[in-house]
């Protein structure tokens, strides 16, 4: 009975896997496709990725969502980092259901009405839509996601090693940058990578948040594909999963080396007790 159950979901996971990552390898595939259509192939070619080169449109689109993710990805670390702390050490004060259901808002709350509750607040502060609007649309609702992924972290922190810090005399704000943030850190870097993803993939908020001249690279892909599926369109996707790759490889890595770090550091400690 056990060993069915075994097969049966082993099954289930496979075609799962594939539902969710075939459509990626194709796309990657067909990146490399000779022929200008999309579903038939052609031969082997990169000419769908020259022609990218020489497409300033999207280079410039691909261009501004690098800045607005960069910028709105610290920001919104910072601030989500800020508003876990809050969460997690400052107890029941008043207003801390209100302060946590706005926090934790964007998270449930459709993109689309996100998106034009912003606009409507843009157009009564008689906001410009640009670079400025969009950056503070995105850190809006990616500032969320920062907080839960570092409160997550700060709820199994252990104290005693502040309140170590601060007996041996560290004033508080450093015993913060030297004893916390270094072990909170994984968790940090976690959530400036998922706000720099939900900036560079979003799509739907950017619309309502951009104006003209403003248009990141989701927004241009969006338009494209409407006007029809073009193969640069899989060379712009494939350049996007390749860069996302490798910067979720280097910082699984990078944390990895951090926590073997962390831990040789505590062993070290404890021997010289």
């Amino acid at each position: 009975m056990t060993k069915g159950l075994s097969k049966i979901n082993l099954t289930a996971l496979t075609f799962g896997f594939a539902f969710l990552y075939l459509p990626i390898v194709l796309l990657v595939i067909y990146s490399f496709n000779a022929s200008r259509l999309v579903t038939v192939w052609g031969g082997f070619s990169t000419k769908w990725y020259v022609e990218l080169w020489n497409n300033q449109q999207l280079i410039d689109a691909a261009l501004r969502s690098v800045q607005v993710g960069l910028v709105s990805a610290t920001v919104a670390t910072v601030l989500g980092t800020m508003a876990a702390i809050v969460l997690v050490r400052m107890g029941r004060f008043p207003g801390r259901t209100l302060f946590s259901g706005m926090i934790y808002a964007p998270l449930v709350m459709p993109d689309i009405i996100t998106g034009l509750s912003m606009l409507l607040l843009f157009v009564a502060m008689d906001l410009s839509r640009g670079m400025f609007t969009l950056m503070l649309a995105h850190i809006t609702f990616s500032m969320c996601y920062v907080a839960i992924v570092v409160q997550s972290r700060l709820l199994t922190f252990d104290r005693s090693l502040e309140e170590a810090a601060l007996d041996l005399g560290c004033p508080p704000a450093k015993t913060f940058f030297v004893v916390t943030l270094p072990i909170i850190l994984p968790a940090v870097i976690s959530g400036w990578m998922l706000a720099f993803s939900l900036s560079i993939d979003d799509a739907v908020i950017s619309q309502f948040a951009t104006g003209p001249g403003a248009s990141t690279l989701p927004i241009e892909i969006f338009s494209a594909v409407r006007r029809g599926v073009s193969p640069q369109m899989n060379a712009v996707c494939t350049i996007l999963i390749a860069i996302v790759t490798t910067g979720v490889i280097i910082a699984s890595i990078a944390t990895k080396r951090a926590e073997v770090a962390r831990m040789r550091e505590e062993r070290a400690a404890m021997a010289g007790r």
